[in-house]
């Protein structure tokens, strides 16, 4: 069955204010936040009907705002409340929320120092990111040629819509050549981040290896997973890591708010198992998500 497009779907989407029918949600399409990308917005997973680390995400995004030169007409307590109120409005049980801000359409230029700052929530029922057969084996990465940019080039630190441009190029063309996403290198070669979300390794030690976050998202779920391994007694090493290291690694895996915990067998010619010690911090992060005891 074809998945029903986003513009075509029913119910209510949050949209500067107050719960608007799916379908009259629109803006311009001289926009500016659609040609110059001054947009921002978060992606937050519900699980039994609670937004996991709603108050984080909300923080992100005003932080992602302020870095590209703009205010929320509202402030953060009110977007925890719109989004929790489109969850509710939209009976999302197990699902996805797209908080989403942008520059409108007063001014078409790169100047846009009086356009109206737009704000949307939206919700939706969401599976899992990755197939989860592929899941359960481990997908596979291919090393895609872009780069994450230099800190001193963009603002990094943001969740913010044109730093996804090159993600989706390099999906792209990873699903091409027939691998499920994409690791993305540092402007200085070192290993990064997949399209969506950060990398963990683990060595024949057991410790986890995992790059500094100072040209990418230091993603929510990525600390989430730090926690629970150091409360595991697991090492985390945090650093810079180069691609040929990878053949010293036995074990590897993503993290990310869609991905959750999703293991990884192949990153182009090295190859992981999908170890006992990977499964466990998934079903941990799982128990956690779902406000359960882990065993």
């Amino acid at each position: 069955m074809e998945p029903i497009p986003f513009d075509k779907r029913s119910g209510k989407i949050w949209f500067n204010g107050g719960p608007v029918d799916w379908s009259d949600v629109k803006i311009h399409v001289l926009s500016h936040g659609l040609h110059y990308a001054s947009c921002v917005f978060e992606g937050e997973r519900v699980y039994d009907g609670d937004i996991f680390k709603l108050e984080e995400h909300t923080k992100r995004l005003f932080h992602s705002a302020s870095r590209l030169g703009f205010e929320i007409p509202y402030d953060q307590n009110y977007i925890n409340k719109a989004c929790k109120e489109i969850v509710a409005i939209q009976k999302v049980k197990n699902g996805y929320v797209r908080p989403v801000a942008w520059r409108g359409s007063e001014m078409m230029a790169i100047s846009a120092q009086k356009t109206k700052i737009h704000v949307a929530v939206a919700a939706w029922e969401w599976g899992s990111y990755f197939d989860p057969n592929l899941k359960l084996k481990g997908i596979k990465l291919d090393i895609s040629k872009w780069k994450r940019p230099a800190p001193d080039t963009i603002p990094w630190d943001t969740k913010a819509s044109g730093l996804y441009m090159i993600c989706t190029l390099s999906k792209h063309e990873a699903e091409k050549k027939g691998f499920t996403d994409s690791l993305m290198l540092d402007y200085q070669g070192n290993i990064a981040e997949a399209t969506g979300a950060n990398i963990f390794f683990k060595n024949k030690s057991g410790e986890l290896h995992t790059p500094i976050p100072d040209s990418f998202l230091d993603g929510i779920t990525r600390r989430c997973i730090i926690d629970i391994a150091k409360s595991k007694g697991i090492k985390i090493i945090e650093r810079k890591i180069k691609p040929e290291e990878m053949s010293n690694f036995v074990g590897c895996f993503l993290t990310g708010t869609a991905a959750e915990v999703t293991p990884v067998s192949q990153i182009d010619k090295y190859k992981f198992s999908v170890c006992e010690v990977i499964k466990d911090l998934s079903e941990s992060y799982q128990a956690l998500v779902r406000k359960k005891t882990a065993a």
